[in-house]
């Protein structure tokens, strides 16, 4: 077989690929979308859900927030400062080796192992009771990686002329980083966490346990409450209503899409903006 008869077979299964991505990705909204969109309507997203199966998502809707502020209140700061001291401060050696293996542990372990965790720990040793803030501090830890790791990308290709010529004109290495190098990496820090936002909001095995599944509007932090994959998983596990369970997975494949498509615009905005 020729060279350019090579080329051409590498670059037919290469298109061929891409295609086959797309087109799973396609079929499995469209199949969703479809099958739920029938199902949507402005009472379902905004009225209470009943124990008889009827009404709508909004307290899974309340919910799913409250756990998505207060995971990110807690994950954000620890994630992005752990990524500034392992690219601007800390030197190689067994610290950082520990601390590079454990985000990479993190990553790896199951989801229902962290489910497992925070029911033990948070509920029952820290005595926080099934309340979304149990939770949202067991999902802290599960995005940590994303947001450790997505950081330190976004930091290291900040041109390494920009702190020079910060550092040339009497600038101190926080004032650097903190007007130099953080704005340049930004758009990276945005991806990171609108990426984190996605995994809280498809989770469910590290959110049924510490969560609970009270389906009522949550009064605060310390409620029990049921996000609205935790929703899905109970209306499809039990054959309850798998018109609800369509339509509830059609506004989290929705939600997903739009927060997709944020992060494209603010990564494309604050590009623009940086190199202006």
């Amino acid at each position: 077989m020729s060279r350019s008869a090579k080329d051409n077979l590498m670059k037919a299964l290469i298109y061929l690929s891409a295609f086959f991505c797309v087109a799973i990705l396609v079929w499995l909204i469209a199949y969703v979308v479809i099958r739920g969109l029938p199902h949507l309507s402005w009472s379902f997203l905004t009225n209470d859900y009943h124990p008889d199966h009827t009404g709508g998502i909004f307290p899974m809707v309340v919910s799913t927030l409250y756990l998505i502020g207060a995971s990110l209140l807690i994950a954000t700061p620890l994630g992005i400062f752990s990524a500034i001291y392992l690219t601007e401060y800390a030197k190689q050696g067994r610290l950082v080796n520990l601390i590079r293996f454990a985000t990479e542990s993190l990553s790896g372990i199951p989801s229902i192992i962290y489910g497992l965790f925070g029911m033990l720990f948070f509920v029952t040793t820290l005595k926080m009771g099934f309340s979304i803030l149990a939770g949202a501090a067991t999902v802290s830890i599960m995005i940590l990686p994303t947001i450790i790791r997505t950081t330190e990308e976004a930091i290291k290709s900040v041109p390494r002329g920009f702190r020079e010529g910060s550092l040339a004109l009497g600038a101190s290495k926080l004032r650097t980083l903190a007007r130099v190098v953080i704005p340049s990496a930004l758009p990276g820090i945005i991806t990171a966490i609108l990426l984190s936002v996605g995994r809280v909001i498809g989770e469910t095995a590290a959110i049924y346990l510490p969560v609970g599944t009270h389906y009522k509007m949550p009064e605060n932090l310390m409620s029990s409450g049921r996000t609205l994959s935790v929703h899905l998983y109970i209306l499809a596990k039990e054959g309850i209503s798998f018109e609800m369970a369509f339509a509830t997975g059609t506004v989290l494949v929705l939600t997903i899409l739009v927060i997709n498509f944020l992060t494209r615009i603010l990564e494309k905005k604050l590009s623009v903006g940086g190199r202006r």
